[in-house]
């Protein structure tokens, strides 16, 4: 472990500034659109608003922090009061618990939802100040901070999710401090780094399952490498059991409940077989697991930038650039490993390792998940982006590996260029204007 100098050189304290600068800006931008989107959004439109206001409204009724899942009940999105429609959503209720109780009574009040919004839109800020301190401590480079900064700050549902309620702000802000306290870890051993990132494991795996599955795995992987490395205090090993336990403690909760992780409640099973069949896809035969997994992955894509509006040939067109840069962070990820082989890496190399991994089992489980529910219904639905934000710093983070290699000065610009222009263009020219 390095000790950090007292006075930084001249050009590395004017490239801190003007990143400090550049970040402050960015997060000013991201906190202003979402008081916007949360002042604008329509309740009805966009990550079923509606239901995770609803349960949060049904907490409040109640008083109970723990409902049945399958009593629970829709808000009418005018009056918000309770109709007989029931509730469909199947997450742990830490979440809406904390809304509820930290929140103005939601029931018959629809000016209350605002409040809920701005605690969201605080959610949300504090997981994208943490991406943005990250590589602040990693004191990249401007163009390499830009390259890593930018593609966060132009991810197209982030801020519309942030001015909403939706228990995806809750796991992105835990995936958020995982990847801070899992690097700062890595850079200076300290354990109020580690608790950070334990404490980050517990926020998102509260949120949703897809938290847990990103998160453990991937502060496991760091785990396991302080072990290989011989950096890893028994301590924190008996403290990250505990918690990874903590963490997984809802899902054992509903296994003993309901028996699964992810309850199939009634209104559940009936929002999946009755879309599919009022969008025709119940009646159409059904796909291989080979042919799903294609669909999947090409609506994985194009929900990217998700839009109710037809798309045209340009649109689709843009898809190429989320493309080629998750090609990117692929071949980015593949010289980390190759990098963690030779012992040469850095911190910057086992969290993209580390993240990767995290991410491809989870992609992995969510397929073969979702495909079960296609074959019993031919519900197509499933592939939603937004699901893996708590770690989508990973991809420019394994762009930032893949420039580091690249030592040809035009390759290398020609690099930086996509990496910083391509998400901006993608962000104004994704989606149908109007």
């Amino acid at each position: 472990m390095t000790s950090t100098p007292v006075c930084a050189p001249p050009a590395l304290a004017d490239r801190a500034s003007a990143n400090f600068f550049i970040a402050a800006v960015i997060f000013a931008l991201f906190v202003v659109a979402a008081l916007v989107s949360a002042e604008r959004k329509d309740i009805t439109q966009g990550f079923d608003e509606v239901a995770h206001a609803s349960y949060v409204a049904e907490i409040q009724r109640t008083g109970r922090a723990w409902p049945e899942l399958k009593t629970m009940r829709l808000l009418d999105p005018h009056t918000f009061q309770f109709t007989g429609k029931p509730n469909y959503l199947n997450h742990p209720p830490i979440f809406y618990a904390l809304l509820a109780f930290a929140g103005p009574t939601l029931e018959g009040h629809p000016g209350a939802l605002l409040a809920d919004r701005l605690i969201d839109i605080a959610i949300a800020a504090c997981g994208f100040a943490a991406l943005l301190g990250l590589a602040l401590a990693a004191r990249l480079p401007r163009y390499g901070f830009y390259a890593y900064a930018v593609p966060l700050a132009c991810i197209p549902v982030l801020v519309p999710m942030a001015g909403a309620i939706n228990n995806d702000n809750l796991a992105f802000c835990g995936g958020a401090f995982v990847l801070l306290g899992a690097w700062q870890v890595l850079a200076t051993g300290r354990s109020a780094w580690f608790a950070l990132a334990l404490a980050g494991v517990v926020a998102a795996s509260w949120a949703k399952l897809t938290g847990l599955l990103l998160t453990a795995p991937l502060l496991a992987g760091v785990m396991a490498y302080l072990m290989w490395r011989q950096r890893l205090p028994w301590r924190w090993a008996a403290a990250a059991i505990v918690v990874f336990v903590l963490a997984a403690g809802p899902y054992l909760g509903f296994m003993l409940q309901y028996g699964s992780p992810t309850p199939e409640t009634p209104a559940q099973l009936a929002l999946i077989s009755d879309g599919a069949r009022a969008a025709g896809w119940s009646a159409l035969p059904r796909k291989s697991f080979a042919g799903y997994a294609v669909y999947f992955v090409v609506a994985f894509i194009a929900e990217w930038m998700p839009t109710l509006s037809d798309r045209g040939i340009l649109n689709y067109a843009l898809l190429i650039i989320p493309v080629s840069a998750v090609i990117c962070a692929m071949a980015g990820t593949v010289l980390s490993a190759w990098r963690l082989s030779r012992r040469t890496e850095k911190p910057l190399d086992v969290i993209v390792v580390c993240g990767a991994l995290a991410i491809a089992a989870t992609f992995v489980i969510h397929v073969i998940y979702s495909y079960g529910r296609y074959a019993a219904t031919g519900w197509l639905m499933d592939a939603y982006p937004r699901y893996y934000l708590p770690l989508i710093a990973i991809v420019p983070l394994a762009g930032l590996s893949l420039l580091g290699a690249i030592e040809a000065p035009r390759w290398r610009n020609a690099l930086l260029v996509f990496l910083i222009a391509g998400p901006v263009l993608f962000r104004l020219l994704g989606a149908p204007l109007g």
